[in-house]
């Protein structure tokens, strides 16, 4: 799992708050896409370069890992591959459906591959295979939390 510096994240968040003074005090929570750092860039790229405007998530995993499911509004630090703050999103829709009812509009929003429902389910479907943090893994009827996001702040690599 990539984590960030507390005392990082209180910099960056006085930083974008100083740019966004809308935004709330308290420092959001911070995460990265993927499993890996490779992952986690790759992912964090098409975010800045606005292609990617959603995400999908487990609910098996959130059960077993006991972390708090995301809600609308809810604000991100989005981290790179080294655990450093690149970007605020804010959650703008979720919805739960099986698996196998994910759609092509949102295979679209996630931004990978060639943006196909197709590609989605294979990629999807090896991710949960491999990474999953539940003993259940993959089920073609798991339920899938489908995130969509937008940008709020995006921060260029210094």
């Amino acid at each position: 799992m990539i984590t960030a510096d507390p005392a990082t994240l209180d910099s960056y968040w006085d930083a974008v708050r100083a740019q966004h003074p809308e935004l709330p005090a308290e420092v959001p929570e911070a995460w990265a896409f993927g499993a890996t750092a490779a992952h986690a860039d790759d992912l964090l790229a098409l975010v800045l370069a606005g292609t990617k405007t959603g995400t999908a998530s487990s609910i098996w995993d959130y059960e077993a890992t006991g972390d708090p499911l995301p809600v609308e509004g809810e604000l991100s630090i989005i981290l790179d591959g080294t655990g450093s703050p690149r970007a605020v999103i804010e959650t703008t829709s979720l919805r739960t459906v099986p698996f196998d009812g994910v759609d092509a509009a949102h295979a679209h929003a996630e931004g990978e591959g060639d943006r196909s429902l197709a590609y989605w389910r294979a990629a999807h479907e090896r991710f949960w295979r491999a990474h999953s943090e539940n003993p259940r893994g993959f089920a073609p009827d798991m339920p899938v939390l489908c995130e969509l996001f937008r940008l709020v702040h995006p921060v260029a690599r210094s």
